[in-house]
């Protein structure tokens, strides 16, 4: 088998060092942004160091009379406080329903898994190696579901800094577009690099200080304690699905609202300061994009991870007892970090943004870096943490591997993560022809414009599903179940430059929106538009990172799923599994159907209120009068709120009806059928919106001859946008992001529950 060059010692040390560095960065980045000034003191803005792309460049300062006024800065303050106590009020809420689910989630994993050997405090022979003792399963039963509470916990904090960090940030980018696009740029960036940083290194570290506590119970007992560590990806998943859902629903309902009638009837522009509803949607901005978007991204890491241990830990790393090569999962994540710092450098002080043109090559070289450096970073991982040769658990037998072949696993994921990406920008960009020919379309109406979105959404589909494809292919013909999970952990491996990236889009929507209702000159409008575009367009890109990660990882917990409940085959032509398929294959619509209609609801109530307050409120049009923005938040709160537990419940239940009464045969139907349907509507519905809200502000900037002939603002064509973005608006933010967790949480779920499906399942099936 070989020795490997990395002592344990030297991985335990690496480890948390590279995530106390990670941390340490994201501190640092926040210290920078905090130098920009939202008070009206002297000289707003940065201090006067000369740097690249930092502070005082001449030539990207572009100096206005309104530079120092005091009265814009107050008013970008307020404007900033009132969405910051929104969303944070909004997430105290929301947190509040969810502590309650999760405790009550804790105390049944307890329960049912504690009920697989009758509560018995008596070791048992292990699962896999029958001649071995193994830890009791009530010993699972606790520590899975303290794992479950650390990942939750975990999750719901990513969240929330990541809304404190972007609500921060936004008035402060807002302040630096006085000064230049560069300025402007750079103070996003690092916002959403703190965000990244935070949450990858401190997913890391949770994850590895998890297991080390866990080792001191479990000892040589890998087997049972990587079973238990499975509850980490749990909690963190199903703490995202109430994130996405709930903040999905709150920023669509308040954008849908301001948008009908504010763009559409009142012909008044976006963020406008009259419209009842625009604090709301820039709250939504932060609790949907940033909070949900930041508790899926930890999910996936969380399950990758997992599903890679479980694997490993009864492979001959586990049966071995080969710490450095155990811990391979977490040392790729370790290096990710510190390649992403090298990345963040090149956007912040390497090269300098001095025109709106080089905003999104900028974003796009990002990607194209960290992948480079990760591969390297990889290379050199698998050299010295793995044996030259290993065996890997493959549905009961053990599969002789290379660590050269490990490596190909981890890097064909992390590639096809970039071709993900970079299919998804080409459709979601209106740089190409897909959205202008969208934007086209709109001459002759909504209709037509509705017509050509679905088509490219639909389209849009067919490579990624290929680049997945070829990734399962070669993964699994190297490294079995591992590899697929290696592949899923190298897809995430830059996940803190692809959530700095992400974490960017909202954080410069906000700013405009600032910017607009602050009454910023045009001029400063045209720069944090031009943010936002890039933005929107990156977004897009992280959706598409997080549902090909979303079919990996749901890939390798499934087998990690099939191999615990000890399914030989998963035979399709048998009816218990087919009709575990078909259901399986229908849940992502009927939980689509469920998010969907609940934006519809919420965005009805919002509409009639703003068309409420139009009407009855006197002066509001003439701007002599401050709309009543609390009662549109409130709206949205409660809405969202009240709409996120059915298709909550739809997730977290299914595998727990399915096993218990069905049996494990069914649920892994169930399992394959939701993962096949539900990756091509998540793809196919984030793409869509993300083009029809594209091909919208292709009209709005009118910055090519074809763009100015489709235009302005206010006319049919830009109308038809409008109604195009509207429909698309739930699809890219809400249906479309929630269905990568549900394709993961229910196979995550089903994992955790193995032992009792397996021993007390198929009661239906068992009484007939």
């Amino acid at each position: 088998m070989g020795a490997v060059l990395l002592s344990d010692l030297g991985t335990q040390i690496i480890i948390p060092v590279c995530s106390a560095i990670g941390i340490i960065f994201s501190l640092f980045q926040w210290y920078l942004v905090s130098r920009v000034k939202v008070s009206p003191d002297g000289n707003v803005g940065s201090s006067p160091t000369n740097k690249k792309n930092g502070y005082n460049n001449d030539y990207l300062i572009e100096e206005e009379e309104s530079i120092n006024d005091h009265n814009v800065v107050l008013k970008c303050a307020e404007i900033q406080n009132a969405i910051s106590e929104g969303a944070t009020s909004f997430l105290y809420t929301e947190y509040q329903y969810v502590g309650l689910f999760m405790i009550a989630f804790a105390v049944l994993i307890f329960l049912f898994l504690g009920s697989v050997e009758g509560f018995s405090t008596k070791s048992q022979p292990c699962t896999y190696n029958k001649g071995m003792t193994c830890k009791p399963a009530l010993a699972t039963a606790f520590f899975s579901t303290v794992s479950f509470l650390l990942g939750a916990i975990t999750s719901l904090i990513s969240g929330f800094l990541g809304m404190k960090i972007a609500t921060y940030a936004n008035a402060r980018t807002t302040l630096e577009a006085r000064k230049g696009v560069g300025k402007a740029f750079i103070t996003a960036f690092r916002s959403g690099a703190v965000m990244g940083f935070l949450l990858a290194a401190n997913g890391l570290l949770v994850l590895y200080i998890t297991i080390n506590v866990f080792k001191l119970y479990y000892g040589d007992d890998w087997e049972g304690l990587f079973e238990a560590i499975t509850g980490y990806g749990l909690g963190g998943s199903s703490m995202a699905l109430f994130g996405r859902v709930g903040g999905g629903i709150y920023t669509k309902a308040a954008d849908v609202g301001a948008d009908l009638v504010g763009k559409v009837e009142r012909n008044i522009p976006e963020d406008d300061p009259r419209n009842p509803a625009v604090i709301a949607d820039n709250v939504g901005d932060n609790v949907g994009d940033i909070a949900g978007m930041g508790s899926d991204l930890f999910g996936s890491y969380a399950e990758s991870s997992c599903a890679a241990l479980v694997v490993a830990s009864i492979s001959s790393f586990g049966i071995n007892h080969d710490l450095t090569a155990m811990f391979y999962p977490l040392l790729i994540s370790s290096v990710g970090i510190i390649v992403c710092l090298i990345t963040t450098l090149f956007a912040t002080d390497f090269f300098e943004i001095k025109a709106v043109k080089e905003i999104e090559p900028a974003l796009k070289k990002q990607l194209i870096i960290s992948t480079v450096l990760m591969t390297v970073g990889i290379a050199i991982v698998s050299w010295i943490a793995l044996p030259s040769s290993f065996t890997i658990f493959n549905f009961g037998t053990q599969k002789v591997v290379k660590n050269w072949q490990l490596f190909l696993c981890v890097a064909v994921g992390l590639w096809a993560g970039l071709i993900i990406g970079f299919v998804t920008e080409y459709y979601t960009s209106n740089a190409y022809s897909p959205v202008q020919d969208v934007a086209d379309s709109c001459r002759t109406g909504a209709a037509t414009n509705v017509i050509f979105g679905l088509a490219l959404g639909y389209k849009s589909v067919i490579v990624p599903i290929f680049a997945i494809a070829f990734s399962i292919f070669v993964s699994f013909s190297f490294a079995a179940m591992y590899g697929i999970a290696v592949a899923a952990l190298g897809m995430l491996s830059t996940i803190a430059t692809g959530l700095a990236i992400d974490a960017y889009g909202p954080i410069s929507d906000n700013a405009g929106g600032i910017a607009e209702m602050a009454g910023m000159s045009h001029r400063i409008r045209e720069r944090t538009d031009a943010l936002d575009a890039a933005g929107n367009t990156t977004a897009a890109i992280g959706k598409g990172f997080a549902i090909g990660s979303a079919a990996l990882v749901s890939l390798a917990l499934f087998g990690a799923f099939v191999s615990r409940a000890s399914i030989t085959t998963v035979d399709v032509l048998t009816p218990k599994v087919f009709i575990g398929l078909l259901v399986g294959a229908m849940l992502p619509y009927w939980f689509s159907a469920m998010t969907m209609k609940s934006v519809g609801s919420a965005a009805l109530k919002m509409v009639e209120e703003v068309r409420r307050q139009f009407n009855t409120i006197p002066g509001i049009m003439e701007g002599l009068t401050k709309p009543d923005y609390a009662t549109c938040v409130k709206i949205s709160t409660d809405a969202s709120i009240k709409e996120m537990i059915p298709p909550g419940a739809l997730v977290m239940l299914t595998p727990l009806i399915v096993g218990t009464f069905f049996g494990v045969e069914t649920l892994s139907g169930v399992l394959a059928g939701a993962l096949v349907s539900g990756v091509q509507i998540a793809i196919s519905a984030s793409n869509t919106g993300g083009a029809w809200d594209n091909a919208k502000k292709y009209i709005e900037a009118g910055a090519s001859e074809h763009a100015r002939s489709l235009g302005p603002k206010g006319s049919e064509c830009h109308k038809a946008a409008v109604i195009g973005d509207t429909i698309g608006d739930p699809l890219k933010d809400t249906s479309g992001p929630s269905l990568n967790i549900l394709i993961k949480l229910m196979a995550v779920e089903s994992l955790v529950f193995a032992p009792f499906f397996a021993t007390h399942g198929g009661i239906l099936f068992k009484i007939f």
